[in-house]
């Protein structure tokens, strides 16, 4: 391909929670002619990437400014719209006219209206499985996850008692009550990571409650594979729908992962796996928990969540038109 636009939010490899963008971006760059990448801001320069920034004091303001950059750069084989559906309501009328194929790369529990504004304009929807998109469609194509392996290496477990580690946001959609009582439950410790920007009263509410709990704030990204190296097992809850990239990031380090989310099915078995909201059957298996490492956790990983995996197939995703 020769040239492709991507559109995301920031560039920014310290980042807590987009920081995994870098080596999407990354894998495109080393599969096209030219990249471009239309985002508010830039902390890192990637060979074969060219950044246009519109940031702006405004959301009124970056939207002029992102249609303004888009417009530039129109001689081009795709424009891929990167977790912001917004993104590709505002290139339709720029792309479609001209056929550039606009696909949206999306995967979370929550639809609204933007999200099926976007499915309606866009030539086609990649997410991770065919669940992983709130809507129903036959635009969706499931990509697996994007994760750097390399990223991440197989540490021994650490000595017991067993350490529990939550990463992501403080947020009810994480279920976070049911992990701090089924770890209170079973005499385990969990060590919690996230930012609480939104739902800082959800946090101190949570901290009231289990006292006994780490629930610190976010870290940069280069500390994460620490945090695995030191934790005997990740413990996920979140709403059906949406696959935390942290679960595929915590088994490429051949932690073991325990999660509630149906989409895992591709990557845990059963006794890894608990219900939603499931308090008694969640501190059954953390008592019950094989600390060892799991290296065949990795190697799913690498088989069908490798960010070069999504890379190939985003491009032949875009390239279908």
């Amino acid at each position: 391909m020769r040239k492709l636009v991507f559109c995301t939010q920031k560039l920014d490899p310290d980042d807590p929670v987009l920081a995994a963008t870098v080596p999407m971006v990354r894998a495109l760059a080393a599969r096209v002619d030219e990249l471009v990448v239309l985002c508010d801001s830039a902390a890192i320069e990637l060979d074969n990437v060219r950044v246009r920034e519109f940031g702006a004091p405004t959301q009124a303001l970056r939207g002029a400014r992102f249609e303004a950059a888009l417009a530039r750069e129109l001689r081009c084989d795709g424009v891929v719209a990167h977790m912001v559906p917004l993104f590709a309501v505002l290139a339709a009328p720029l792309v479609r006219p001209l056929g550039i194929p606009l696909v949206l790369w999306y995967t979370h529990w929550k639809s609204h209206v933007v999200v099926r504004a976007a499915e309606r304009v866009c030539t086609a929807i990649a997410s991770v499985d065919v669940r992983s998109f709130p809507l129903r469609s036959d635009k969706v194509h499931a990509l697996g996850h994007g994760i750097d392996v390399a990223e991440f290496a197989c540490a021994d477990a650490p000595p017991p008692p067993t350490r529990a580690l939550v990463l992501g946001r403080y947020s009810p959609a994480k279920g976070l009550e049911t992990i701090l009582r089924a770890a209170r439950t079973a005499g385990v410790h969990v060590e919690a990571h996230g930012s609480d920007e939104t739902f800082a009263t959800y946090k101190r509410e949570l901290a009231r409650e289990f006292p006994e709990a780490d629930l610190a704030g976010p870290v940069p990204r280069a500390q994460v594979p620490d945090l695995f190296a030191r934790s005997h097992v990740l413990v996920n809850n979140m709403l059906p729908g949406a696959p935390d990239k942290v679960v595929y990031e915590a088994a490429a380090s051949c932690v073991p992962v325990l999660a509630s989310n149906p989409l895992f099915d591709d990557l845990l078995p059963p006794e890894l796996r608990f219900g939603r909201d499931d308090v008694d059957g969640l501190a059954e298996k953390l008592r019950t928990l094989d600390r060892r490492r799991r290296p065949e956790l990795r190697e799913t990983v690498a088989q069908r969540h490798s960010v070069e995996h999504w890379a190939d197939g985003l491009l032949a995703t875009v390239a279908r038109g």
